[in-house]
């Protein structure tokens, strides 16, 4: 190679570094003040996941796409960046969002636009088809946005019932007399009220979020994860049930007291901890019906 070509080349690269250096350098600046931007709505964020049973899986939420990143790592330096300013406008609506979401008080909105910003800046600086290789864990950071207040309310009340209703028609079949009003479940001693702590949004929420990180852990095919998700509703559901029925059943063969105290509190866990062997049970019993060929052959 001629020396004046070995100089265009050489000249080409530090131009490519120099891009590069200068790209990741506005790229840093522009995720500080992102971070100033979001400080506040971060801040609230954490209180809830620290203060709201129903939302404590929000922080694994954050720390699980950060795993799928980093293990994903090579395959996405892999991927060819090719910056869109499709990006800039996605960004703009996403402060704007966040803008709209603080004037009016919304937090779900405040919140969610945070996943616009990312979403902005990652085709901003790296392209569509980089976005595209980390299209799981950007959805995934839905599941750290508590639901805002009409939507859980709209959600919790059927599940009140649902639950009512499963423990008022197995009860009588374990000779428990019950008389069900809505969602209170009325006894010879005394009277249950399926309150919205024991609708199972919380188990359900925290189920499906456990549910997509097992499925994505434990088994590489797709259409297995995706009914390991949707198994989480029903299993919740059933769960919840289980645990309504065994308060009537201690209320009725025990005592009554034990309903409100230590035992009360500790079925949560309890419950919690059936479900993810039913999550598990079931996730054998897809492996065993249709075991994973690929994993065989390795």
């Amino acid at each position: 190679m001629s020396p004046l070509a070995q100089t265009e080349v050489s000249t080409a690269r530090q131009g490519s570094a120099h891009f590069t250096s200068a790209a990741y350098w506005q790229l840093g600046i522009l995720a500080i003040l992102s971070l100033w931007v979001y400080w506040s709505t971060l801040g609230h964020l954490f209180d809830q996941w620290w203060s709201d049973p129903n939302f404590s899986h929000g922080f694994f939420v954050p720390l699980f796409s950060a795993f799928v990143i980093w293990q994903q790592r090579n395959e996405l330096l892999a991927v060819k960046s090719r910056p869109a300013w499709a990006g800039l406008a996605i960004l703009t609506v996403g402060l704007v969002l966040l803008i709209v979401g603080q004037m009016g008080a919304e937090l779900f909105l405040a919140r969610s636009s945070l996943l616009l910003v990312l979403a902005g800046v990652t085709i901003l600086f790296f392209g569509w088809s980089r976005f595209r290789a980390v299209l799981f864990p950007w959805a995934f950071l839905l599941l750290m946005i508590p639901i805002p207040a009409i939507l859980f309310n709209q959600i919790t009340f059927p599940l009140q019932l649902l639950a009512s209703k499963v423990a008022a028609a197995v009860l009588p079949l374990f000779g428990v007399p019950i008389l069900r009003e809505g969602n209170v479940i009325n006894l010879s001693s005394m009277a249950l009220e399926v309150a919205e702590a024991c609708s199972g949004i919380r188990s359900l929420l925290s189920l499906l979020t456990l549910a997509i990180i097992y499925g994505y852990v434990m088994d590489k095919r797709l259409w297995v994860r995706w009914v390991l998700a949707l198994a989480s509703v029903p299993i919740a559901v059933v769960a919840n049930s289980v645990r309504i029925i065994g308060t009537g059943l201690l209320v009725q063969y025990w005592d009554a007291d034990k309903a409100e105290g230590y035992f009360h509190a500790s079925w949560g866990w309890i419950i919690f901890v059936v479900s993810l062997l039913m999550l598990y049970g079931l996730h054998a019993l897809i492996c065993l019906v249709w075991p994973n060929k690929a994993e065989a052959y390795e």
